[in-house]
């Protein structure tokens, strides 16, 4: 960032949703793979929210969140540790959009706008996934996607269906 505005207390922020299982603490041991090497660590978590599908209808409900983390891996290699929770976790590739036990996104780094093959930054579909907007919104008010603030682009999704999950005692 180089017009003088205060650098943000992350350095990317991450998107985490899991419909299989327990999803809530599928989520936790994701964020706890994701840190356990000290490279990745942990500055905010969001809430998690339950939330319909989105691209596939015919499948459970999901739990979502967003975390904020500071480390010194490249985006490619942030990628990579995303990707390896996913395998580590047994995530499987069926069908796009479909049930997953756990999926892991890099959402945006350090205001890097990024479009290779295999990772494009910010996010591609951010602004279009209330379930990515709302808990995004916790952790980083402020963050600007596509030359608008989140507030903006969650004003031109349906967020009814993004509620707070209840962890049942």
């Amino acid at each position: 960032m180089t017009d003088g505005a205060p650098r943000p207390a992350y350095d990317a922020l991450i998107g985490l949703g899991s419909n299989i299982g327990d999803k809530a603490a599928n989520i936790a041991r994701a964020v706890a793979l994701l840190t356990e090497g000290g490279d990745v660590r942990l500055v905010q978590t969001s809430r998690v929210y339950r939330t319909a599908p989105w691209g596939v209808l015919d499948q459970d409900w999901f739990a979502n969140a967003c975390i904020a983390v500071t480390t010194d891996l490249t985006p490619h290699e942030l990628l990579a540790r995303c990707l390896g929770v996913e395998q580590e976790m047994k995530r499987v590739r069926r069908e796009r959009w479909g049930p997953r036990i756990i999926d892991v996104d890099v959402l945006a780094y350090r205001g890097v706008i990024l479009n290779e093959p295999g990772l494009t930054l910010p996010h591609p579909r951010i602004v279009e996934r209330a379930f990515v907007l709302v808990p995004l919104m916790e952790i980083a008010p402020d963050l600007e996607v596509a030359g608008h603030g989140l507030a903006h682009w969650l004003a031109r999704v349906d967020a009814a269906d993004v509620v707070p999950f209840e962890v049942e005692k």
